[in-house]
């Protein structure tokens, strides 16, 4: 699946369009991922949700995939999908998978998409056990507390460093998977790895299983990081996948803790000279190296990974 389309499946179901003039598709309200969106100049998102509410048995649906609101800058919108969707609590008691953002670059870029604040969410739907979000413009997220959430991704062209602490203050002990796209510092993307120790000490992640710090700008410093980090001697799988990843933060990985237990370890997507990657290849047999670039200066691999934010092919799910 890319970023480029819709999705198709969420969470193991099949995503079905919520059509205001029939219902819906002719399908139980629990057996789909119901995906709910406005169009540019269409009506208001609120009055659609709202319609969804009315229309479909809300009370069985299960799974939810929440598209184009009037969500990027130049829209000028007032619709905050979170508000909406926590007025709406009450009438989702089992919802337990959301999406928030199935929005394709046609419909607005990523690094444009104006994501309100997500901490809500938790309180508003406690049995919540998997959360995707897309986008990170205004992107907020305080520490919470959940007992069930397995699943958390969030995919940005720039996540703030304030996210990323909230993610590592958070506690979440049957959280088995996080995917953080932490993207480039000209979109808001200001994390180090010194706001990520609460994620790789892993003292607050217990059941974590697979990690993907993703479409970042610092490659180099993360792989320093997880080198040593205690976090990765207990998962199962890593990604610094979609990176600017080049030859000295390889010789940091290659350097630093046991990584053949980790199946896969994606750094598709990379700068990394043959002779490094006939290295990681001879090291790490199972690591994906798939689409290596070629930086032709000292500033290529940071323009380079911002062409990549814009033209990413892949959206990374496991």
């Amino acid at each position: 699946m890319t970023i480029y389309e819709h999705l198709a499946e969420f969470a193991g179901k099949p995503v079905a369009e919520f059509d205001r003039e029939s219902g819906g598709a002719p399908v139980g309200a629990a057996d789909v991922a119901w995906r709910v969106e406005t169009v540019f100049d269409g009506p208001e998102f609120g009055e659609v949700l709202r319609d969804f509410a009315d229309q479909v048995d809300a009370a069985a649906v299960t799974h939810l995939v929440i598209g184009y609101w009037g969500a990027s800058y130049d829209d000028h919108s007032d619709a905050d999908p979170v508000d909406l969707l926590v007025g709406l609590a009450g009438r989702l008691p089992r919802l337990r998978a959301l999406f928030l953002g199935d929005i394709t670059p046609e419909e607005a870029e990523i690094s444009w998409l104006e994501t309100p604040d997500i901490t809500r969410l938790f309180d508003a739907f406690p049995e919540l056990e998997h959360l995707e979000v897309r986008g990170g413009k205004d992107l907020a997220l305080r520490p919470v507390r959940s007992r069930v959430l397995r699943t958390l991704r969030l995919e940005s062209g720039g996540l703030p460093a304030e996210v990323v602490r909230a993610v590592g203050a958070s506690d979440l002990p049957a959280l088995e998977h996080l995917d953080l796209w932490l993207g480039i510092e000209l979109y808001g993307g200001d994390t180090t790895v010194d706001d990520l120790a609460g994620i790789l000490g892993g003292e607050r992640l217990p059941a974590l299983r697979h990690l993907g710090l993703e479409d970042a700008e610092i490659a180099d410093d993360l792989a320093g990081a997880v080198a040593g980090a205690p976090i990765v001697a207990r998962l199962e799988s890593l990604s610094l996948a979609l990176g600017a990843l080049t030859d000295p933060g390889a010789e940091r990985l290659l350097a630093g803790q046991p990584l053949t237990h980790l199946r896969p370890l994606d750094l598709h997507h990379h700068y990394l000279s043959d002779a490094m990657m006939d290295r990681v290849r001879a090291a790490l047999p199972g690591a994906n190296l798939d689409q290596q670039e070629t930086p032709d200066g000292s500033n290529t691999k940071i323009l380079l990974c911002r062409t990549q934010l814009a033209q990413r092919s892949l959206s990374l799910r496991s």
